[in-house]
């Protein structure tokens, strides 16, 4: 099944734009977050993650987060903070602690022993969790979540279906399209020179030639890596646009039913 939300053309991105844009698109209630750092122990080794939690009472859906291949820019920390905001606890792993490139291996056991981390917590609720990534992240997101059930549901910016096929990255995500069960939102745009839109759309195709749920939002002219500029979370009209739609996406996904 295909669900396409929509191509967002050229508009007019000044800041007073993306605030007001933040400001009606957002739910958000002004939750107080706490932040802290905490250790994922992980194939013997420690590694360091951030996270951000409402400080409100009760269990609550939660999301790992996985950034780009640039590592934990202060715009991830910021994201992660911000959808915290939301009701969300969210968990950002550095992944890139002892390699720049570690194998699909490692970086699977990560998310896998951040899963476990948060079932250790008591304001998780781990039947609500859900998966983003961003660059390498969107790629790691499109290949984890056909392959670990504890997701409910995942956000895939700007990743690479088709890319793998070597040592360390044996499997292209796209080969494991089957296995998917959980939806997954696809953010991309035109623009993008490091993953090619005619491959998000090779994907959706065959996405949707097996049934699987998905939607994809498409902003028309924005490149690779849109969400953060120069290390820093974007103002830009599409960047507000498209937290917006992966928030609405986690709260129907993950709050509601």
């Amino acid at each position: 099944m295909i669900s396409i939300v929509g191509l967002s053309g050229c508009v007019n991105d000044t800041d007073d734009i993306a605030d007001d844009s933040m400001e009606n698109n957002s739910n958000s209630t002004e939750i107080q977050v706490e932040t802290t750092e905490v250790e994922i122990v992980s194939g013997n080794m420690t590694y360091p993650a951030f996270l951000a939690a409402p400080s409100t009472e009760g269990e609550k859906p939660a999301v790992v987060l996985i950034h780009s291949f640039n590592g934990m820019e202060p715009g991830y920390i910021d994201l992660t903070e911000r959808l915290a905001s939301e009701g969300y606890v969210v968990i950002s792993p550095e992944w890139q602690t002892f390699e720049e490139s570690p194998s699909d291996a490692v970086v699977e056991q990560l998310v896998r022993d951040s899963v476990v981390y948060l079932g250790t917590r008591q304001d998780v609720d781990t039947e609500r969790l859900g998966l983003t990534g961003f660059c390498a992240g969107g790629r790691y997101t499109m290949l984890f979540l056909p392959q670990m059930e504890e997701f409910a549901s995942g956000v895939a910016w700007y990743g690479f279906p088709f890319s793998g096929g070597t040592e360390s990255q044996p499997e292209q995500p796209a080969e494991v399209i089957d296995q998917l069960e959980a939806p997954m939102l696809i953010i991309h745009g035109t623009n993008d020179e490091a993953s090619n839109i005619s491959d998000i759309y090779a994907y959706a195709t065959e996405l949707d030639a097996e049934d699987k749920y998905f939607e994809l939002k498409v902003y028309q002219g924005q490149p690779h890596g849109f969400m953060i500029e120069n290390g820093q979370l974007s103002s830009s009209f599409e960047a507000q646009d498209a937290y917006w739609q992966m928030v609405t996406f986690f709260n129907r996904t993950l709050k509601e039913g």
